[in-house]
Formats: C-alpha cells, sequence, structure tokens
C-alpha cells in the first residue's frame, strides 16, 4: 500500500501569502514523512483563496524529488493543447513520474464561467483526454470535428515518461470510463469503506468486459493522524461532529498511528493499491504533525 498526499488549496479568508506558505510547508512535511506520491487539485471561481495547481505544483515541486507527483485536471474546462502544455513543463520539472488525475467536475459555478455546461462534461472530458495522450506523446494533432477544432498543433517539451492518468469518478459511467481509458481509478474522498469494496469491484468488471487488468486503484480519504487515538480526536473529533463536507463519518480516518494504519491497510483488502491523503484540519501545526504520524503510518504498512 502506497501512501501519497493531495494538498489542500482552498484556505479560509486569510493572508494570501501565508497560505501559499502553507501549502510549501505542508509539501516539505510530505516529503521528509517519506509520502509516496504529491498531487494537488482544481477548481474554480471560487469566493476563498484557491491556489490555482499549474503554479502552485511548479512551485511544490522544489520540494520534492523523484517520486510521483501531479494534478487534478477537470479536462471539460481546459483547452487540450494548453493542458499538455502545462504537463509537458511541469513534468519536465518533476524529477520522476507526472500523474495527470482527471474528472468530468461538477458545480454549475465552474462551468458557467468557461462558457459550456454540465450537460457536455463527459464529451469534453474524453475528446480532451484523447488529445492530450496524443501531445504528450509528440505527435502533431488537428481536430476537424467534436468540441475543439485543433491545427496542426504540438508541444514542446513532451513528458521525459510516458504521462499516466488516473481516472476518477463514482458512477457506473464513470467507472466505465476509467476502464477504458485510464491506467488507474481514483476513488473519491466521500466512499465510505464499504462503497469503496463495491467501487473497487465494479471497477474491476469492467476492466474485465474492456479486456484489461486492473493495474492501480487509489483511494482519497480525509485523515488527521496524531500521536494517540485521543489527540487525533480532540483536533479532528469537533470538524466531523459538525458534519465535515457531508461526509458520511466512516469515510475519514483520524487516530494514532496503529489506527491509520490499520485503516488504510483495510483499503488495501478491499483492492486498493494506493491511499491519498487530505488533511481536515486547518491548524498548522496540527497538519504538520500529522504528517510526521503519517510517515510512521506508510513506515507501518511496507
Amino acid at each position: 500500500m502506497r501512501v501519497g498526499v493531495s494538498l489542500r488549496s482552498a484556505y479560509p479568508p486569510m493572508d494570501v501569502r501565508l497560505g501559499a506558505r502553507w501549502m510549501i510547508e505542508r509539501a516539505r512535511a510530505a516529503a521528509d514523512a517519506g509520502l509516496d506520491s504529491l498531487f494537488v487539485g482544481d477548481h474554480h471561481n471560487v469566493p476563498v483563496p484557491y491556489y490555482q495547481n499549474v503554479p502552485m505544483l511548479g512551485r511544490l515541486l522544489a520540494e520534492w524529488d523523484d517520486r510521483p507527483a501531479g494534478a487534478l485536471f477537470l479536462l471539460p474546462l481546459w483547452h487540450p493543447v494548453l493542458v499538455a502544455e502545462q504537463i509537458g513543463t511541469l513534468a519536465a520539472i518533476a524529477g520522476g513520474p507526472f500523474i495527470l488525475q482527471c474528472a468530468v467536475g461538477g458545480g454549475e459555478e465552474q462551468f458557467r464561467v468557461f462558457d459550456t455546461s454540465l450537460r457536455d462534461r463527459a464529451v469534453r472530458m474524453e475528446a480532451s483526454l484523447e488529445i492530450v495522450r496524443a501531445l504528450c506523446r509528440g505527435e502533431t494533432v488537428t481536430v476537424e470535428v467534436g468540441p475543439w477544432k485543433i491545427d496542426r498543433a504540438r508541444i514542446a517539451p513532451i513528458p521525459p515518461e510516458p504521462l499516466q492518468v488516473w481516472i476518477g469518478g463514482s458512477s457506473a459511467r464513470a467507472i466505465d470510463r476509467a476502464a477504458r481509458l485510464g491506467d488507474a481509478f481514483l476513488i473519491g474522498p466521500e466512499a465510505t469503506p464499504s462503497e469503496v469494496e463495491s467501487l473497487v469491484q465494479t471497477y474491476r468488471d469492467a476492466c474485465g468486459r474492456h479486456g484489461r487488468e486492473p493495474d492501480r486503484i487509489a483511494a482519497r480519504r480525509d485523515v488527521h493522524a496524531a500521536a494517540t487515538d485521543q489527540a487525533a480526536e480532540e483536533v479532528a473529533g469537533p470538524i466531523v461532529a459538525r458534519g465535515y463536507r457531508g461526509f458520511d463519518p466512516s469515510a475519514v480516518v483520524i487516530g494514532g498511528p496503529e489506527r491509520v494504519a490499520d485503516a488504510f491497510a483495510a483499503l488495501g483488502s478491499a483492492g486498493c493499491t494506493d491511499v491519498i491523503v487530505r488533511h481536515l484540519a486547518e491548524d498548522q501545526d496540527a497538519v504538520l504533525g500529522s504528517f510526521e504520524q503519517l510517515g510512521v503510518v506508510r513506515a507501518a504498512l511496507q
């Protein structure tokens, strides 16, 4: 079981330089803890500070090494040539493999400002992914039919290693898309442990229909780890009690290293190969301390 991190990118109203510094400190803490991968998310048209994925990841890679790194791109909202160019540059900065996490996205407020609609998101995502992959292989791309008309596009630099694509989703259609088009399936943080088991099986069945062998299955988990179960509950318990993100409490992982390791091991038993954590606490010292304990968890899982 590999343990990676998707850093929180949204922060309450605060000094914007402080929020950026917090993300840098968290990336450094993840590296020091020996975590296996580093990611940032993608969201647009939000009322609070949200640090955008491309410039932020470019800075965070200075704290990272040759372990995998990547970013989520909500592909329906991006022009595919721009995405491919950003990936090519980020992959050149990165010391190791670059992973494109992608999903159709949601929220009318995001799609409205990009002059598109939720109705078209699946078609746009699949068309975009095909173009991005071709460009990242170094191909020249012309597209005459589809959401984007492209005339002899190419990018440079191209990623020095083959682009890995992780596709997220929970509906039957999204899982089938991950099985058809992805190199890995990404399960959302809202899924309860029993739902994770069901999603893994659905994905495996879809891979079988498409003649593919499932390789990597990653589960996102919102977490807080501390030296003891009690210390973790003191920080995270009130957050969950207030209805954290509308999640079922069983979907989050809170505790000392042993409890957290057991929860991650259970995901492994359900068929997951990776767990990608995001911290639910806001206090920076608490989050940095949680990273230290996650290093202990990762070592135990090895």
